[in-house]
């Protein structure tokens, strides 16, 4: 097997006024921290003077400028089963476009079908990066395969990931380890971000707790899509086991996806106190759900990152995490981490337990670590462009 030629190399000093064409699959109007990080993203690339334009999947073909920059979709087929997603799938019409956008730089959020443009961009002498959203065997894992098949099959994945872009990168130290343990030597670390202001504990909002705790005492919130790699039924499971030890809990859900009639069904056929609010638009009132909770539950084993979570955090509400994903690192004291429902279930009474003031000022403190201002500077960084002071100017 021959090996590829080398991925086009970064000029020695940062440059200004970058065109950074962003290519993402699996973005959706009602999907979550993928669309997030892409908004804010594009934002800051656009404060720091910078040209970004991203192109996703639709149903049709737009063309629009928007706060984060140019926004192109292309159609694409809807993937079955996924509850909306999409993919670029057609490579002749995004290999044409990329030729007329002409970018200075590529940066890419889907390391499978379109592990392609790793090439188009040698070829065109173009930098590029690969942006690792999730982990490749917990990904693989939750397909069904063993944990040994799943990691082979990621590292083969990896490698030919590693080769293809001139950088890539991992929010977190978790995201990274796969990618080291197969000697990429081109991993740099930029963490994603917190909207502090748009999430706050002053959202907090009795009438909201009341409408979704329903007279129960404990309210527990999860944000998450309702797919199989999420996990979401941990959280009815775990809610089950809290109740069936006394504990007064209901759980309101915030995100649509495959599975919500199967965990509708779940809830109704055990008399589970479950409020399914499906994709919540506004920011606000999803916030204001997130600041009335007790405590959130984010039972993702293959999250990199999980802004939801954070975002929770930033709420002033601590969170329950898989203990298999990055998020305990990243929330730290502010939460804690578990497996199996009981381990949930048991986590949840533990945070409980603690001081309401202290939790959720604790929580804040956390989130406040995670700027959007500090995450522009090390995604441009990691392209090899001028700041422009771009963390003056942009809210945290």
């Amino acid at each position: 097997m021959s090996t590829p030629t080398a991925p086009a190399p970064y000029p020695r000093e940062p440059e200004r006024g970058l065109r950074i064409v962003r290519l993402a699959n699996f973005v959706t109007p009602v999907s979550g921290g993928l669309r997030t990080a892409l908004r804010h993203l594009g934002e800051g690339y656009a404060a720091a003077g910078h040209e970004p334009v991203l192109v996703i999947p639709g149903a049709g073909r737009s063309d629009e400028l928007t706060a984060q920059g140019r926004v192109i979709t292309l159609p694409g087929p809807e993937i079955p089963g996924t509850g909306g997603y999409r993919l670029l799938a057609r490579r002749a019409p995004l290999e044409a476009l990329l030729e007329s956008l002409r970018p200075d730089r590529l940066e890419v959020s889907d390391r499978t079908t379109l592990r392609w443009t790793g090439e188009w961009a040698r070829r065109h002498r173009v930098p590029a990066v690969m942006v690792s959203h999730e982990s490749a065997d917990g990904v693989l894992g939750t397909w069904g395969l063993s944990a040994g098949t799943a990691r082979r099959a990621a590292d083969a994945l990896n490698r030919r990931t590693a080769l293809s872009y001139t950088k890539v990168v991992c929010t977190t130290a978790w995201a990274a380890a796969e990618f080291e343990r197969i000697g990429a030597r081109n991993v740099v670390r930029a963490p994603l971000g917190v909207d502090l202001e748009g999430c706050h504990p002053s959202y907090h909002d009795k009438a909201v707790r009341d409408r979704y705790a329903g007279g129960a005492q404990v309210l527990l919130v999860m944000c998450s899509r309702l797919s199989p790699e999420k996990k979401p039924d941990t959280a009815l499971h775990t809610l089950a086991r809290l109740r069936a030890e006394g504990v007064d809990a209901a759980l309101v859900v915030a995100g649509d996806g495959p599975l919500r009639a199967r965990l509708t069904t779940h809830a109704r056929v055990n008399r589970l106190p479950v409020t399914f609010l499906g994709h919540v638009k506004s920011r606000a009132e999803l916030a204001a759900i997130q600041a009335s909770a007790d405590v959130a539950l984010a039972p993702g084993p293959v999250e990199t990152f999980g802004l939801a979570a954070l975002e929770t955090l930033g709420c002033g509400t601590p969170v329950v995490v898989s203990s298999r994903s990055a998020l305990p690192a990243l929330v730290g004291p502010a939460g804690a981490a578990a497996d199996t429902p009981a381990e949930y279930a048991a986590a949840v009474r533990r945070l409980l337990a603690r001081p309401v003031a202290d939790r959720r000022a604790q929580a804040r403190a956390r989130a406040e670590l995670y700027t959007w201002s500090a995450a522009v500077d090390a995604f441009l960084t990691a392209h090899g462009a001028a700041l422009d002071r771009v963390s003056e100017r942009m809210p945290s």
